[in-house]
């Protein structure tokens, strides 16, 4: 017994620096874990708000919810139906648990929409032309007829009255008119038109 002592509780003994090792490390582990716990405000969390359909404005001036998010507008979308400045999006997602101090990230409508190049539908059916129009954003018109014999195949692409080349810049949200070929001898001819390009 008396040699287990003089092995762990000399300074001068391998045991004794095991056993300070020892103690240092449970100590040491005990403050990162009280440090963490504090940092990582650990049982501080909140249920996530709804913030959608809200204006995102209102919300970045709002000292109740920047006492627990950090708001931030991470992209933004057009959508013609909605205001601009509308919240669309959200992350994280309404009724999640988070911690006080987390980052919210806000996809806003936009007030300017977008712009796409004008598709080439020349030469191709209407059904085809309106997926084309309706996948970019576009919007189409109500048809015109024109006696052809290409039966229901685009003739001509116009936007505002004049006639719009492929590629040219327009506006998602834009309606298009479409003259498409009609089999039939008493449908009128229509006139000439302008061209965009």
């Amino acid at each position: 017994m008396s040699n287990l002592r003089i092995f762990f509780f000399s300074p001068r003994r391998l045991g004794f620096h095991i056993l300070l090792a020892i103690g240092v490390v449970v100590v040491v582990c005990v403050i990162v874990l009280f440090v963490l716990d504090i940092y990582t405000r650990h049982g501080t969390e909140v249920v996530m708000p709804d913030f959608i359909g809200k204006d995102s404005q209102e919300l970045l001036k709002k000292e109740d919810i920047a006492k627990d998010y950090i708001i931030v507008v991470s992209d933004y979308l057009y959508d013609r139906k909605t205001p601009p400045g509308t919240v669309l999006k959200q992350d994280p997602h309404v009724g999640e648990m988070v911690k006080k101090g987390r980052k919210v990230y806000l996809t806003v409508a936009s007030n300017t929409p977008p712009k796409v190049p004008m598709p080439q539908l020349q030469d191709i059916s209407l059904r085809q032309a309106e997926i084309m129009l309706k996948a970019i954003g576009l919007v189409l018109a109500p048809v015109i007829y024109k006696p052809s014999p290409y039966e229901n195949v685009v003739l001509e692409q116009l936007y505002k009255g004049r006639i719009i080349l492929p590629g040219a810049e327009i506006s998602v949200g834009e309606t298009i008119t479409l003259v498409v070929g009609k089999d039939t001898d008493d449908l009128p001819l229509e006139n000439e038109n302008e061209t965009i390009e």
